[in-house]
């Protein structure tokens, strides 16, 4: 028994042998016969039937075509997909320096496994480019990179800003660009804290009195915290509202009125008496023990509305930074150790911690230049 020869029909002479083996039977010969005559087997014939049944020869060609083309557009939009993928994997940072483009072909090669040519079109970096060895970082940068580091280190809580008006204070940068990509590209951005604003009630106080000069508003207010031992610590923090001064931040674990007394005359000793205290109403606060030192210093009391906080502005900011930079990541081991790691927050925010509100000059800087700038005026 001879078998037929296997031979691989295009759709266009697929159809012709078709149309070719329809008329034969229609003319009255048997579907063997026919089948031999077109060297194709039975299921051939019915294979070629279920798909080009009733085409033309025209018709199969467009057919091919059409699926060429359908098939090209499924890959372009393949790529498509890949390519939209991988740029949404780099939409970290803006690509504008070879190196960062050279590092982003590198991560697309190794999350997904593309070509070098293809990662360089969705970059936009020429492949020659890419091929170039990076230059080594200037020691200038690695320098002041190593700078940043350090800085972070010791204010976990302050930003690039902070780090930027130090640097800039000791004349190490100028460009708050540079300290801005250099604090991204040793990644450290301090972690994003929820702040839960509390509605405002109330009128404005846009006419409440407002500091002109050192030592004119003083503001008052507590806070609170704890040692390891769960003992309850009470701050008492003290600001001049003019220049940002830190008075006294005094723990201790229980503070009543004549505690108040005692902390703001130790200040005044140092200073003078000021114009005016602002504060809230708490007891502490407004008892007789400490009118009667307003009244005796010639000391003007300045209590805000119950329930306002904002009306006591100064002062909220600076417990938000002291909760912020040092009562949240300090474990105090007894009062004593509190009192001293307190104090050191405290000069540190004086004489190191530039304040933007300032011209970015440190509380104590900018006393001193108001010294020298109104030599007549009073000054504690």
């Amino acid at each position: 028994m001879t078998t037929m020869k296997r031979k691989r029909h295009t759709p266009e002479q697929a159809v012709r042998k078709l149309r070719e083996g329809e008329k034969r039977l229609n003319a009255g010969e048997e579907l063997g016969s026919v089948l031999r005559q077109l060297e194709i087997t039975e299921s051939t014939w019915n294979r070629w039937r279920s798909t080009y049944g009733g085409m033309k020869a025209e018709q199969v060609k467009e057919l091919k075509t059409l699926r060429v083309e359908n098939a090209r557009l499924k890959k372009l939009l393949a790529e498509a997909e890949l390519d939209k993928a991988m740029l949404k994997d780099l939409a970290e940072g803006k690509l504008v320096t070879p190196d960062r483009r050279r590092a982003a072909v590198v991560r697309l090669r190794d999350r997904f496994g593309v070509s070098e040519r293809r990662a360089c079109a969705v970059v936009g970096q020429h492949r020659s480019t890419q091929r170039r060895p990076a230059a080594a970082r200037a020691d200038a940068d690695a320098v002041y990179g190593q700078w940043l580091c350090v800085f972070a280190q010791a204010h976990p809580r302050w930003g690039w800003r902070k780090a930027h008006d130090v640097a800039v204070r000791e004349e190490r940068v100028v460009n708050a660009k540079r300290t801005l990509r250099l604090w991204r590209a040793h990644r450290l951005q301090r972690p994003p804290q929820r702040r839960h604003k509390r509605r405002r009630l109330g009128d404005g106080t846009a006419a409440r009195l407002r500091a002109e000069h050192p030592n004119h508003v003083w503001a008052l207010d507590f806070q609170f915290d704890e040692t390891a031992a769960r003992r309850r610590l009470k701050l008492l923090n003290v600001i001049d509202e003019f220049t940002r001064e830190a008075l006294a931040v005094h723990a201790d674990h229980s503070i009543d009125a004549d505690g108040v007394v005692a902390i703001v005359e130790a200040v005044a000793a140092r200073r003078g008496a000021p114009a005016h205290l602002r504060m809230d109403n708490g007891p502490e606060l407004t008892a007789d023990a400490l009118r009667d030192w307003c009244e005796t210093s010639g000391t003007d009391t300045a209590y805000i509305e119950p329930g306002a906080p904002w009306e006591n502005g100064w002062i909220e900011s600076f417990n938000g930074r002291l909760r912020d930079e040092c009562l949240n990541i300090e474990d105090f081991a007894n009062l004593l150790e509190a009192r001293v790691v307190l104090e050191d927050w405290r000069h540190d925010y004086n004489h190191h911690r530039p304040h933007r509100s300032l011209r970015g000059l440190t509380p104590a800087a900018y006393a001193a230049s108001h010294r020298h700038e109104n030599p007549t005026t009073q000054h504690p």
